[in-house]
């Protein structure tokens, strides 16, 4: 079926208000980031007023610290444990249980964050009761996010083992390789890309989670998309329009790069092909 000229105009007009719904918001944040009134939607003048702002706010950068620790250490125990999990149900589809432990490693995705963060609450709570530990803090927002961060990972790197051929893991058995070995030296180098995958997805989710964090921080264990809440709750200064920026940019920068290092994998192996197709 042959589009007319009206359908793709129209089509490509609401395209557009999609995009601009979505990213004008973004637009006008950081516009506003630069203005020198102390109301965040109401533009009195370019100034960088609030950028040094946000690099004299102890609280936000002792948040941004801690953010950045659980994010690194949820992401990282999120995608050890969504190894195996997901080797377990790739590699081994046939065991007792299988279908708890496969119910109970999706669980964290259809479940509501509320209900997950209370449960996780009143566990930790028993356990400080009978143990003395742990204590709200780094350590158990670390075991919330990665309880949802493991779910998240174990679904990504499933859909590559999934698309594996087996015959390698086989062949490297064959030639007298160990399980370890075939693992560290064949499986993992090929399922790479779905770890690093796996830890940027996981490290997101736990970087900007507000309500897990809200059940199990502490005193002096406030991540930054609290304080982000709280402050917006007494009232916003441009002062967190600056911070978004930033981290739009840094965000921007990383992807710009990524995509950059893909293309140009992309045309090396495209290279290497054509160029293996002519001998």
């Amino acid at each position: 079926m042959i589009a007319t000229p009206v359908a793709r105009w129209t089509s490509r007009i609401w395209l557009s208000l999609g995009f601009l719904f979505l990213y004008l918001p973004i637009i006008a944040l950081v516009v506003y980031s630069f203005t020198d009134s102390p109301v965040p939607n109401v533009w009195a003048g370019f100034s960088l007023r609030w950028y040094g702002e946000l690099m004299g706010d102890e609280d936000i950068r002792q948040a941004l610290w801690l953010s950045l620790q659980v994010a690194a250490a949820s992401a990282t125990g999120s995608v050890v444990l969504g190894t195996l999990a997901a080797l377990t149900l790739e590699r081994h589809p046939r065991f007792r249980g299988r279908t708890l432990f496969s119910g109970m490693v999706n669980a964290p995705l259809v479940m509501p964050e509320v209900i997950v963060g209370l449960s996780l609450l009143l566990m930790l709570v028993a356990m400080q009761r009978v143990f003395g530990v742990p204590e709200r803090g780094l350590v158990t927002i670390w075991i919330g996010h990665m309880l949802v961060g493991m779910a998240y990972a174990t679904v990504v790197i499933s859909a590559r083992l999934r698309d594996l051929n087996p015959q390698f893991e086989e062949a490297a058995q064959d030639l007298g390789a160990r399980p370890a070995q075939v693992f560290f030296l064949v499986t993992l180098p090929m399922i790479a890309q779905s770890l690093l995958a796996a830890w940027l997805l996981t490290f997101t989710l736990s970087l900007d989670d507000v309500v897990m964090s809200a059940f199990l921080s502490g005193p002096g264990s406030t991540t930054l998309p609290l304080v982000i809440f709280s402050r917006a709750r007494l009232g916003l200064d441009p002062t967190v329009n600056a911070l978004a920026t930033v981290v739009i940019a840094v965000v921007a920068v990383f992807v710009v790069l990524s995509s950059y290092l893909i293309a140009r994998r992309e045309r090396r192996l495209w290279k290497e092909q054509q160029a293996a197709s002519k001998g």
